[in-house]
């Protein structure tokens, strides 16, 4: 019986088509071409997609350089100037990165639980009365209020700050391989609010994140405001739109995979849930770097200069580390899921998103029966963001 030939392997992470369900690529990457020349001549790259081959450049920043930032459309030496430390390797990195940390401690990590719970109690007693919402518009809120409360921006500015956030990681056809004018401009008007909000801090300091930001200090280095201001990007772009993405993938995951439904449901079933999703669906799928030095990866030579993306997210699929990486399985193992990079890299939000998950689908297990339904999606389009701007759904409280 004749075979159906596949088609030329192409990856294009613009390509809309793509967004819908890359898993399909990214296994022909691993098998086919673990080191894929691109062969869009606009952003030329590489991917590589094997979870070893990952796990090593992620652990690798001398060979596997951040210096040019983490996204193929914003590449560009002069990344530090708006992306701070995450544009940096070490030993740079290495102290910016601990004076970044500062205000993530796990004292105010732990101290947003209680905040997170009634956040997401109030936004849900709203929805539960109508019985049929959309679970975006429910959720997308409650991320950007708790980094609102960390670094105290008012209230009546943080449906400004969500919309210019949404903006941001969107991106249309026309403009696909740079940010859109919209994006562009949303971006300078959210650095323009957070300088205020620096400016504010320097005059009146308080126990807020971004105070603790200008307060922290090791042997005499302190954070300009143009770092903080890229420490406030990344939490009210990267971090709201990152956990608002994972946790409409993990509600429609569980939807679309009703055998997994009682697992998730059951007492201490969150937890494996929020796991899975992370590995499954991400909501981050790759970032990029500059490779330093000519790097030969399965007899192909990578030159130096050139642009790597490390898709994190087909490293997650990899059967060589997870078995039947495509099915949803509540009862895996994801102890070396990739999302959140490894090394000295790894997220430094990646506790707090995680909470927030965990503590948003906890208070929707506990008000709904799991017999919830959800409707047709409408997907956010990024090279790099994954999840919905839109999943309509229908509850039952209990």
């Amino acid at each position: 019986m004749p075979t159906t030939a596949l088609p030329p392997l192409d990856y294009n992470p613009f390509d809309f088509a793509l967004h819908e369900d890359p898993y399909p690529t990214y296994a022909r990457l691993r098998e086919e071409a673990p080191v894929y020349l691109s062969t869009v001549p606009e952003v030329p790259f590489y991917a590589l997609s094997r979870h070893g081959d990952v796990w090593d450049a992620f652990r690798d920043p001398a060979r596997f350089s951040s210096s040019h930032g983490v996204s193929l459309e914003l590449w560009s030496p002069e990344a530090r100037k708006r992306s701070s430390f995450i544009s940096m390797d070490p030993p740079e990195h290495t102290q910016f990165r601990s004076l970044v940390s500062r205000g993530f401690s796990p004292r105010r990590v732990a101290a947003l639980e209680p905040r997170i719970r009634e956040l997401t109690r109030a936004r849900l007693a709203e929805a539960l009365d109508a019985k049929t919402f959309d679970f975006t518009t429910l959720v997308q809120r409650i991320p950007v209020d708790v980094i609102s409360e960390l670094i105290d921006v008012p209230k009546e500015d943080r449906d400004q700050i969500l919309t210019w956030s949404n903006l941001i990681v969107q991106r249309d056809e026309e403009h696909n391989f740079t940010m859109p004018p919209a994006a562009m401009q949303a971006t300078r008007a959210l650095v323009g609010y957070y300088a205020a909000l620096i400016a504010e801090r320097r005059r009146h300091l308080g126990d807020d994140m971004v105070s603790a930001l200008i307060a922290a200090e090791i042997d005499g280095n302190c954070l300009t405001d143009a770092d903080i201001c890229a420490v406030l990007l990344l939490l009210g772009v990267a971090g709201n739109e990152s956990t608002i993405k994972l946790l409409g993938n993990a509600w429609y995951q569980v939807a679309i995979h009703p055998d997994q439904r009682a697992v998730a449901f059951a007492p201490g079933g969150i937890r494996p849930w929020v796991e899975e999703t992370i590995r499954y669906d991400s909501s981050g799928q790759m970032v990029a770097r500059l490779v330093t030095t000519d790097t030969i990866l399965h007899e192909q030579v990578i030159p130096a200069g050139s642009r790597v993306l490390l898709l994190a997210a087909a490293a997650n699929r990899d059967p060589r580390v997870f078995p039947n990486p495509d099915q949803f399985d509540l009862g895996r193992d994801t102890s070396r899921l990739l999302s959140f990079g490894s090394g000295p890299h790894f997220c430094l939000g990646a506790a707090l998103a995680r909470m927030e998950t965990t503590v948003v689908l906890e208070e929707l297990v506990a008000a709904v029966h799991e017999n919830y339904e959800v409707g047709i999606p409408v997907r956010v389009h990024s090279p790099n963001m994954r999840g919905f701007s839109s999943l309509p759904t229908t509850v039952t409280p209990r």
